[in-house]
């Protein structure tokens, strides 16, 4: 039984993060709903002590904890619970997750159920669809909404390349800016569905815009076989991921620099690649690679609910190669 002093601490931060939350959602939802935008972030630990995140989903509530060694396993329903019911949510469409914060963030790659439940949401003009149900990412990633409208704002007649392409929403952008073909690439079977699910629900053409299931080194070698050659490209792989029954791995610290460079040689002059990474101790070793200009961009790619004063969702670079 947990000790009483806890049970009072814990009531405590639940109606500190529903106050909180309250209080964001209020000056966020009038104006993501102008924009007709239906994902965004409430509340990302930003009171220490409170090591949760929040995230709204059209009416579904997607909250996570950090977990740590001290982590109790009433601390995240009783969060749910709080936060559901002061923006009035119903409990089933309250999703709680688990991340691992820092190195061991890979982790949250794994499957946590098979429901394979999909609701549809609004991104400005474009939908996608969502599991919160079976993932501890649901298959939007918020934080990158800024960028996927640069990158569509730069793709008319443009061939663009979709690196770790997940599902596709970078692709779906381009698409709508009107690229003249997109290749995307991903290694996993399930993501390279739902990206092919999300630009029907789009009415974005099949043919004009190739979805490959390939390792991304495969893919590098091949399409530098062929000669392949793109104007705009989006690299945004994970921090790191290892697969055994392949041998194939990737470590964004120690490759980034080769992943780079592979993904240049695919690119014609002048043309620009979108290089990101979510990796919490990123160090950048790109001085030395042949393109004109490597410009940090992530002030510029950072939706204001994904602002954070004592971390960076993200880190953005433009490069023109």
């Amino acid at each position: 039984m947990t000790d009483p002093k806890v049970q009072a601490k814990h009531q405590r931060q639940a109606r500190m993060l529903a106050d909180r939350c309250v209080k964001k959602f209020k000056h966020l939802r009038k104006r993501m709903t102008k924009q007709n935008i239906e994902v965004f972030r409430i509340y990302d630990w930003d009171i220490p002590e409170i090591r949760a995140v929040v995230d709204w989903y059209a009416g579904h509530l997607v909250i996570g904890e950090y977990v740590r060694t001290q982590s109790t396993p009433e601390w995240l329903p009783l969060m749910g619970e709080a936060v559901g019911a002061a923006l009035d949510v119903a409990p089933e469409k309250i999703h709680l997750k688990k991340r691992v914060y820092g190195k061991k963030d890979g982790m949250r790659y794994q499957r946590l159920d098979t429901t394979n439940q999909l609701i549809e949401v609004c991104e400005r003009d474009l939908k996608f669809y969502v599991n919160p149900w079976d993932y501890v990412d649901t298959g939007l990633f918020g934080d990158h909404r800024d960028t996927r409208q640069m990158v569509r704002e730069m793709a008319a007649g443009k061939e663009f390349l979709n690196l770790f392409c997940y599902t596709g929403a970078f692709t779906c952008y381009a698409a709508k800016g009107g690229a003249r073909l997109s290749v995307s690439v991903d290694r996993s079977k399930t993501a390279i569905q739902w990206a092919r699910r999300n630009l029907e629900l789009n009415h974005l053409p099949a043919a004009s815009h190739r979805l490959i299931q390939s390792h991304i080194w495969e893919y590098l070698a091949q399409a530098q076989k062929k000669e392949q050659r793109f104007d705009l490209a989006v690299v945004d792989p994970p921090s790191f991921y290892t697969l055994r029954s392949s041998g194939d791995h990737f470590d964004i610290v120690a490759d980034h620099p080769a992943l780079l460079s592979a993904t240049g040689h695919l690119m014609r002059p002048g043309a620009t690649i979108f290089f990101s990474t979510n990796h919490q101790d990123f160090s950048p070793r790109m001085e030395e690679l042949p393109f004109s200009r490597i410009e940090e961009i992530t002030a510029a790619t950072m939706p204001e609910d994904y602002q954070h004063k004592r971390k960076t969702i993200h880190r953005c670079w433009r490069i023109t190669v």
